[in-house]
C-alpha cells in the first residue's frame, strides 16, 4: 500500500481495502463516492499503489560538464524505493567503450536517493554514462519499476581540484540552548588544515545585531577553537562563522561559509570541568612495554599552558617521580619517560586539577591510573608515516600544494626539518620550502609554485625521530604529478538561478567564481545580459574581491514576463590570467506586469459553517484601495433569494481591510453571499477584474466570547530586542480593524513617555502592529499596551487591558528572514487537486507584506491561480488557499517574493530551500474536514448531565453548555451580570462566552439564561456534536501504532513518546494513553494537516506522578486534532497539569485533575461529551479560531 500524506488536500486517512477489487474501476470509483456521500476529509488516504517511480534528479546533471573527478553519482526518485533493489547491477557507470567503473552504490529512504560513489577518482576530460535500470522498484510492489532504463552523460573536468575541506562537528552544535557562558566554541575539519588560515578572520563569533566578540582562535589536530576574551551574555543567540579563507593543508578552501548558532543559558554558567576519557597504556593494563609513551585524552580542548610536568606526573613504586617531557596536541596529552620504565613495575600516572580547558575549567579532581611493565625489557616501537598529502601516485596535484605526513606517534619537533623532510623535483633536484610540525602532522610548504605536469618525490628521513628518540624504521618516500596545467575559473552559483521564474524588475544579477578574479576582465563586454529579441540591456558591472563575485545592476527596471539570458565570456580571467574554460550562460524570466487589485483573505472565509450571527464581515485587498470606492454599493451581504442586509461600510487603509456591519442581527442557520464588486478600485484606478463573491452559513448561537491576546513579538521580558523592531500581538479570532488605533495600542518608554509610531492590523494573521516611527532607544525597558477598546467582529472586548514589557538591546535586527519549509516540498508530485500552498519562515513576518503579490502560485506557462492569503503569527507559516481546485496533470511554481518583510523591515533573503519552488497535481479530489458546527463554539458541553467547576482558576475561552437544565451547571459564571451558576467561595469558573442550557434561569438577575432559546441552542450544538463523533467513528482503517511505517512501534494502546504524521490512528485494543510521554504531532509544514484518534474505549493522558502533554510542531493546529472517545476521556487525573491539544468528543464523560489540585490543566481545543458529564478542576480551555 502506498500512503499519500494529505491534509485538506487529503483524505483524511481514510484507508481503502482494495484487496477484493484491484483492477476493478467501477468498484473504485463507488469508494470514492462513498467517501464524498461521508463528506469528512481528514488526514491521509491509502488506496493501492500502481504508479511506476520515476528519475525526478540526478547528480551530475545530465550533459553536466567540468565534473569533479571524485564527485559521487546520485539519482533522486520520484517516490520511496525498496533499497534492496538498488545495487551495483541496477545503478552503473561506464566509461568510454562500455567499460564499468568499479564503486558502492547506496539508498538513503529519507530523501529517495540512490549514490554511486566510484571506487577510485575517474578520469579526466572523460565522458561517462550512468544508468538506472529498469530492474529498480518502489517499495509498494515489485511490479511498480521504472518504464524503462534512465540513462545521462555527463563529462569530467580537464584538471583535478584539491577535495575542498568541510566541517564535521561543532561545540556548541547548531541550535544548541543552555551552552554555559563560559564556553569555549571548537569546529572540526574533514581534513588537516593549514594553520595559517584559521585565525580570528576566518573564524569568527556574533552577538545579535552582527557585533563581533572579542576571542583567541588556536588550532590543534584538526580542530579549531575560538576562545571568548569574556564570558558570553545570558539567554542570547550568537552565530558562529567559519569563512572560505580557511584553506585546507592542499590549499583547498571551504565551498561556503559554514555558520551555527547558539543560546546561552538564562543565567552565567560556569564552564563544564573536563574529563579524563581515555588512557594509554588503560589503567590497571599489564605487560606495558618499557619505552611506552604515556596519552590521556580530555573531554574537550585544553589550555596547551597548563599541560606539563606539574599536571602530568609519573610516579613509581614509593611515590618516585619519573622525569619525561610532557606535551599536547588536539585533546590529548603525552608523557614520554626520559629513560626505559623498570621492568615488571607498577607505576601511577596523574593528571592533576592544575590541567584546565580553553574556557578555564579545571578537573574536578585528579585523575591516576596505573599500570604495570613487562617481565622483560622491550625495544621502543619505530613511528611510522600513517598518511600523506597528497596521497602516494596522486595526480593532478595543484602546483601551490602544501605537503603534509601525519606519524603514528609524536614526534621530536627538532628532528622535522629541511634535512628530514625533503621534496625532489626530476633529476633529484632539491624543492626548497619551509617546514612545520603540529601535534603529529608535518607540513611543507614549497617556496614557489611547482612546475606543471611533474612527477615529484617526497620523502621523510630515519633523521625524523619520536619524543621516545626512536626514528623511522627506514626512509618513507612517495610520489606525485602536479596538474596538467592551470585550473581555469568556474561560475559556481548565480542569482538569479539558471531558469528562474518570477525574477523581480528591479534585480541585481550577480555571478560567484571558484577563485579570486581579476576585476579588471569582469565590464561590460564579459558580462552581458540580453532580453527579448537579443536586444542588449544596459548596465553597470562591478566585482567584489572578498566574495569572488561579480554583479550586473541594469540601467532601468527589466521588462514584465520576459526571458532575459545572461552570459559571462571567457575574457573573465583570474588572477593568474587564467580565462574560464567556456562561456557561461544562464536565463530567467520576470514577474508578470502589474496585476489589479484581488481579495486575498475574507472572514468569514468562503463556505464556513457555524458563523456566530452577530458577526460583522470583512474582506482583505491585495493591495491599498481607493476609500472612496468601497462602500454599500460595492459591498454587499445577501440573504438567500438575494434579498439585500441592511449595512454600514468601512475601509481601513493601514491594512487595506473593508468591514460591513449588519444593522441588525443575522437570521441563524442561514446561508449570505458576500460580493465585492468591480467597481472597488485601487489608488491607480484600477478595478477588481471579476466581482468576487464567497458564501457563509451562520449557527444557532452569537458569539459571546472575549478575545484574547495569545502571543505578542516581543514576548513578555524580553531581553536583547534588536532597537528597529515592531511590536506586534496576534490574537484568539478575527478583530474589528477599526477598532486598532494610537490609542488602543500603545507603546511607552523609558517609563511613561510615549512612543510615536503607526497602528496597523492585519486580518491575514488576526495580527495588530505598532511600527515605531523612529528606531527604539537602545538598553530601555518599554512597555506595550492593548486596551479593552479593541474588540472582535461581534463586538466582545478584551476581558482587561492586555499589558507586556521588553528590554531592547545595543543593536538593530540586520538578519534578512529565509523559508525554511515548504508545503508541497519542491518536485513533490501527485500533490491534490485542493491543496493548500505554504510557506513556513524562519522568523515572524510582517502579515501586512504577505499577500496574493508577494506569495503567488502559478501555472508553468506564468498564468496565476486566484486564492487567499492567510499568515498564522505564531508558527510564522503563510497559506495560499487556491479559489478553484487545481487543475489535474499540471505543473505550478510556488515564489515568496522579496515583498515579504520580517518585522525589522528586512526583505526575504534566499535559503537552503528552492524559493520560487514546483510541484506537479495528481487528479486527487479530497473530501471536507469534519464539520463540528455549532458544536465548535463550545469549550466544554456536558451532554444532558452537566458541567462541574472545582477551584478559582479555571476559565473557558468559549461557551459552555448542557441539554439539561441549568442546575447543572456548578461552579460558573459568564461575563453577564448576575448569571452565577452554583458558585462557592473556593469553586470559581469564568467563562468569556455564553453559558446554554435549558430552563430555569440560574438566577432572577439573568433572566436571559436558561430559556427556551438558549436550550435549543445547545440541542442544536449536542446534535451537531453527536454527528462529528459518528463521521470520526466511520472513517476505516485507522493505523495501528504500533506497526505504521514512522510511528515508532511499541505499545498498541500507548501514543506517549511520539512523533506522528497527520492521519487516522485507531486503537487496536480499544483504549489510548499518553502516559510513557508527551505525544509530538508534526503537520511538516501544512497548516490543515488533520489528526484523528479513534477509541471504542477509553482516553487516558498522564499518571499518578506526572502529567503529560500533546505537542504541536511545524504548523500543526489544535483545531485539526481529534480525539473520539468510545467511553471516558481522563486528562492528567492525578496530578494536573499538561496541556491537551485538540477537540475530545466522548461518549460518557470527560474528567480533568483532581479536586484540591491547585496545578492548571490547559486544553487547547474542546471537551465535548454526547450523555455524561464534564468535570474540570482548575482547567483553561482555549476554544481554537477556524
Amino acid at each position: 500500500m502506498r500512503q499519500m500524506s494529505l491534509s485538506r488536500h487529503s483524505f483524511g486517512g481514510l484507508e481503502v481495502n482494495m484487496n477484493k477489487c484491484r483492477n476493478s474501476i467501477a468498484i473504485l470509483t463507488a469508494v470514492f463516492m462513498m467517501l464524498f456521500v461521508i463528506g469528512c476529509g481528514q488526514e491521509t488516504v491509502f488506496v493501492p499503489d500502481s504508479t511506476r517511480p520515476t528519475v525526478i534528479a540526478v547528480t551530475p546533471a545530465q550533459g553536466a560538464t567540468g565534473v569533479a573527478v571524485s564527485s559521487p553519482l546520485t539519482a533522486t526518485f520520484s517516490k520511496a524505493m525498496a533499497s534492496a533493489s538498488i545495487s551495483g547491477t541496477t545503478f552503473r557507470v561506464a566509461g568510454p567503450g562500455g567499460v564499468a567503473v568499479a564503486g558502492a552504490v547506496s539508498y538513503t529512504a529519507g530523501t529517495n536517493t540512490a549514490t554511486f560513489i566510484p571506487s577510485a577518482n575517474l578520469a579526466t576530460s572523460t565522458t561517462y554514462t550512468a544508468t538506472i535500470t529498469s530492474g529498480v522498484t518502489d517499495t509498494a510492489s515489485p511490479a511498480n519499476s521504472l518504464l524503462a532504463d534512465y540513462v545521462w552523460t555527463f563529462t569530467t573536468a580537464a584538471t583535478i581540484a584539491p577535495v575542498s575541506p568541510v566541517v564535521t562537528l561543532t561545540s556548541p552544535l547548531n541550535g544548541a540552548a543552555n551552552v554555559p557562558t563560559g564556553s569555549s566554541l571548537s569546529a572540526t575539519f574533514s581534513t588537516a588544515m593549514n594553520p595559517a588560515t584559521i585565525n580570528a578572520t576566518t573564524f569568527r563569533v556574533a552577538a545579535p545585531g552582527g557585533v563581533a566578540v572579542a576571542g583567541t582562535v588556536g588550532y590543534a589536530g584538526l580542530s579549531a577553537t575560538f576562545t571568548p576574551s569574556a564570558a558570553l551574555a545570558t539567554s542570547t543567540t550568537y552565530v558562529a562563522t567559519i569563512t572560505t579563507g580557511a584553506q585546507s593543508t592542499a590549499g583547498a578552501p571551504l565551498t561556503g561559509n559554514y555558520t551555527w548558532s547558539f543560546t546561552t543559558a538564562a543565567t552565567p554558567t560556569p564552564p563544564v570541568a573536563p574529563t579524563v576519557l581515555t588512557t594509554v597504556p588503560a589503567n590497571g593494563a599489564a605487560n606495558v612495554a618499557t619505552g611506552a609513551t604515556l596519552a590521556a585524552t580530555f573531554s574537550t580542548t585544553m589550555n596547551p599552558t597548563t599541560i606539563n610536568t606539574t599536571t602530568f606526573r609519573l610516579a613509581a613504586p614509593g611515590g618516585a617521580a619519573v622525569a619525561g617531557t610532557v606535551g599536547y596536541a588536539g585533546v590529548i596529552a603525552t608523557f614520554t619517560p626520559s629513560a626505559a620504565l623498570a621492568t615488571n613495575t607498577t607505576y601511577v600516572a596523574t593528571i592533576t586539577t592544575g590541567a584546565q580547558s580553553t574556557a578555564g575549567a579545571a578537573l574536578a579532581n585528579n585523575y591516576t591510573w596505573s599500570f604495570t611493565t613487562a617481565a622483560a625489557a622491550t625495544p621502543p616501537v619505530a613511528p611510522t608515516v600513517l598518511s600523506t598529502v597528497p596521497a602516494n601516485n596522486a595526480a593532478g596535484v595543484p602546483v601551490a600544494q602544501v605537503l603534509s605526513a601525519t606519524f603514528s606517534t609524536a614526534m621530536n619537533a627538532a628532528t622535522i626539518n629541511n634535512t628530514t623532510f625533503l621534496l625532489t623535483a626530476p633529476g633529484g633536484t632539491s624543492v626548497s620550502g619551509a617546514v612545520s610540525y603540529s601535534g603529529i602532522v608535518a607540513s611543507f610548504t614549497p617556496t614557489a609554485a611547482l612546475a606543471v605536469n611533474t612527477t615529484y618525490v617526497a620523502t621523510i628521513t630515519t633523521g625524523a625521530q619520536n619524543v621516545a628518540g626512536t626514528a623511522l624504521a627506514s626512509n618513507y618516500a612517495w610520489t606525485f604529478t602536479t596538474v596538467a596545467g592551470a585550473v581555469p575559473p568556474v561560475v559556481v552559483s548565480t542569482v538569479p538561478v539558471n531558469n528562474a521564474t518570477g525574477v523581480p524588475l528591479t534585480q541585481t544579477l550577480s555571478a560567484v567564481f571558484s577563485k579570486p578574479m581579476n576585476a579588471a576582465t569582469l565590464t561590460a563586454t564579459t558580462f552581458t545580459v540580453t532580453g527579448p529579441s537579443g536586444v542588449a540591456v544596459a548596465g553597470t558591472v562591478a566585482y567584489a574581491s572578498g566574495t569572488n563575485t561579480a554583479t550586473f545592476a541594469p540601467s532601468a527596471a527589466l521588462l514584465p514576463s520576459a526571458t532575459y539570458v545572461a552570459t559571462i565570456t571567457t575574457g573573465a580571467q583570474d588572477t593568474t590570467g587564467t580565462a574560464l574554460g567556456g562561456n557561461y550562460v544562464w536565463s530567467f524570466r520576470t514577474v508578470p506586469a502589474p496585476t489589479p487589485p484581488t481579495i486575498i483573505s475574507t472572514s468569514p472565509a468562503n463556505k464556513a459553517a457555524g458563523v456566530p450571527f452577530n458577526q460583522q464581515v470583512t474582506a482583505t485587498f491585495s493591495e491599498a484601495m481607493n476609500s472612496a470606492t468601497i462602500d454599500e454599493t460595492t459591498f454587499t451581504v445577501t440573504a438567500p433569494g438575494g434579498v439585500a442586509v441592511a449595512g454600514t461600510v468601512t475601509y481601513v487603509a493601514t491594512g487595506s481591510t473593508a468591514t460591513f456591519a449588519p444593522t441588525a442581527a443575522l437570521a441563524a442557520s442561514t446561508t449570505y453571499v458576500g460580493t465585492i464588486t468591480t467597481g472597488a478600485k485601487d489608488l491607480l484606478g484600477v478595478a477588481l477584474v471579476n466581482n468576487y463573491t464567497w458564501t457563509f452559513t451562520t449557527g444557532a448561537a452569537p458569539d459571546t466570547t472575549k478575545p484574547t491576546v495569545i502571543s505578542t513579538i516581543p514576548a513578555n521580558g524580553a531581553t536583547n530586542v534588536p532597537f528597529n523592531q515592531a511590536i506586534s500581538a496576534v490574537f484568539s479570532e478575527a478583530m474589528d480593524p477599526t477598532k486598532f488605533t494610537a490609542t488602543t495600542f500603545t507603546v511607552t518608554g523609558p517609563g511613561i513617555t510615549p512612543v510615536a509610531g503607526l497602528v496597523t492590523y492585519a486580518a491575514v494573521g488576526n495580527t495588530a502592529t505598532f511600527t515605531p516611527t523612529a528606531a527604539l532607544t537602545p538598553g530601555t525597558l518599554f512597555t506595550a499596551t492593548i486596551t479593552t477598546g479593541v474588540t472582535d467582529l461581534a463586538g466582545n472586548t478584551l476581558a482587561a487591558n492586555y499589558v507586556w514589557t521588553f528590554t531592547t538591546g545595543a543593536a538593530p535586527d540586520t538578519t534578512a528572514p529565509t523559508v525554511t519549509l515548504t508545503n508541497p516540498a519542491n518536485g513533490a508530485t501527485a500533490v491534490p487537486l485542493s491543496q493548500a500552498i505554504s510557506a513556513t519562515f524562519s522568523e515572524a513576518m510582517d502579515p501586512l507584506t504577505i499577500t496574493t503579490a508577494t506569495f503567488t502560485v502559478a501555472t508553468g506557462g506564468g498564468t496565476n491561480v486566484a486564492g487567499t492569503v492567510a499568515y498564522n503569527a505564531v508558527t510564522f507559516i503563510a497559506t495560499l488557499t487556491p479559489s478553484a481546485p487545481l487543475t489535474a496533470g499540471t505543473s505550478y511554481v510556488a515564489t515568496v517574493t522579496t515583498g515579504a518583510k520580517d518585522l525589522a523591515g528586512n526583505s526575504l533573503a534566499a535559503g537552503t530551500l528552492a524559493n520560487p519552488w514546483n510541484f506537479s497535481t495528481s487528479a486527487v479530489v479530497v473530501v471536507p474536514p469534519v464539520n463540528l458546527g455549532t458544536a465548535s463554539l463550545f469549550g466544554g458541553f456536558g451532554g444532558g448531565a452537566g458541567m462541574t467547576n472545582d477551584g478559582t482558576l479555571t476559565v473557558i475561552n468559549g461557551n459552555i453548555g448542557t441539554t439539561g437544565v441549568s442546575t447543572l451547571i456548578t461552579g460558573f459564571h459568564d461575563n453577564t451580570p448576575n448569571c452565577i451558576y452554583t458558585e462557592t467561595p473556593l469553586n470559581v469558573g469564568l467563562v468569556n462566552g455564553s453559558i446554554v442550557t435549558s430552563a430555569p434561569p440560574p438566577t432572577v438577575g439573568c433572566p436571559n439564561e436558561g430559556t427556551a432559546i438558549t436550550a435549543a441552542v445547545a440541542a442544536q450544538a449536542a446534535l451537531d456534536a453527536k454527528t462529528a463523533y459518528d463521521a470520526l467513528v466511520a472513517f476505516p482503517n485507522g493505523l495501528d501504532v504500533s506497526v505504521c511505517a514512522g510511528c515508532g512501534g511499541g505499545s498498541a494502546g500507548e501514543l506517549g513518546n511520539r512523533t506522528l504524521a497527520p492521519g487516522i490512528y485507531a486503537s487496536a485494543p480499544g483504549s489510548y494513553g499518553i502516559t510513557q510521554g508527551d505525544l509530538t504531532l508534526d503537520a511538516k509544514g501544512d497548516p490543515n494537516a488533520f489528526w484523528v484518534f479513534q477509541m471504542s474505549t477509553t482516553f487516558t493522558v498522564g499518571t499518578p506522578q506526572t502529567p503529560r502533554s500533546v505537542l504541536l510542531v511545524n504548523g500543526a493546529q489544535a483545531k485539526n486534532v481529534f480525539w473520539q472517545v468510545g467511553t471516558a476521556a481522563t486528562i492528567n487525573g492525578i496530578v494536573g497539569g499538561g496541556t491537551l491539544s485538540g477537540t475530545v468528543i466522548s461518549q460518557s464523560g470527560v474528567s480533568v485533575s483532581t479536586a484540591g489540585v491547585a496545578a492548571v490543566t490547559t486544553i487547547n481545543g474542546r471537551a465535548l461529551v454526547l450523555t455524561g458529564p464534564v468535570t474540570l478542576v482548575n482547567t483553561v480551555i482555549n476554544v481554537p479560531a477556524p
